[in-house]
This record gives C-alpha cells, structure tokens and sequence, in this order.
C-alpha cells in the first residue's frame, strides 16, 4: 500500500506568513510608540515652560510655580489664577474644582497644555515640601493624615 505524501504547501503561503508578520510587528510597532509619546508628560517650571512655550506647541505637559497671590478668581465651572517661579508669570484656567488645599503663595504642579497665551490646566496637585509645611502650619493641619 503506497502512503500519500503530505499536501504540499502552495507557492505563497510561506510569502502570505511572513507579510502578515511583519504587518502585526508594525502594528505593534505603532501602538507601543503612539502609547509611550502620550504617556510621556513633561515637567517644566513656570519660567522654563514660557521659554519654551513655542516647543511645546499644543501638547501636554505639568508645569510648576507658586500661586500668585490676589490673583485666585472663580469664573463659572473654572478657576484662573497665575503662577510664578524664577521671574516668569503664567496665566492660568484650570476647568473643574481646584483640591481642598489649593490657596495663594502654595506651590502646584498642574497638568494641560498651552492655548494661545494661557495655560489650560485640568488637573492641579498642591506640593507640600517641608519648607513650606514649616511657614505655613495652619494651612496643613492634618495633611498627611497621621497613621496610627
């Protein structure tokens, strides 16, 4: 009895593989590279991001400086203000309620991008360093919150 030898590959199918690979590898590629360049969020200090507000462009980025004092007004659903850090002063419109312990002269770092001459902030994080927790005692009463 004769055995019949296995089919034999048809003449592209190995060429179809190895375009289909290479098609998924790229596709991979692409997201691991889009997902990385907007994962990545630089941080820039109030004077550094007005020296390079033209880089920057429309992309995000955290900035950091000092709230200016006075300069805190509630605008509807937002809130502008300006920071200030080496000499440089920035505009600000946060959209949403700023955290609890958002006040004038505290250092923040927000996070938004530049729009025309203000920066469009919707996420604002107030820094305490231990300077500033020594200056300002009362205005971190319970902050962090003591473990037992």
């Amino acid at each position: 009895m004769a055995v019949a030898a296995p089919p034999r590959p048809r003449a592209g199918g190995r060429g179809r593989l190895v375009i289909v690979g290479v098609v998924i590898a790229a596709a991979v590629g692409f997201l691991l590279w889009q997902g990385l360049g907007n994962a990545t969020v630089y941080f820039k200090t109030a004077d550094e991001a007005v020296r390079d507000k033209q880089s920057l462009g429309t992309r995000r980025f955290r900035v950091e400086g000092v709230v200016v004092a006075g300069s805190v007004r509630q605008a509807g659903n937002a809130v502008r203000f300006d920071i200030e850090e080496n000499g440089a002063k920035v505009a600000v419109q946060h959209q949403g309620d700023p955290p609890e312990l958002f006040r004038p002269n505290i250092p923040v770092v927000l996070e938004g991008r530049w729009q025309h001459a203000v920066f469009a902030s919707d996420r604002i994080m107030v820094k305490h360093t231990s300077d500033y927790r020594a200056q300002h005692p009362d205005r971190v009463q319970g902050y962090p919150p003591t473990t037992r």
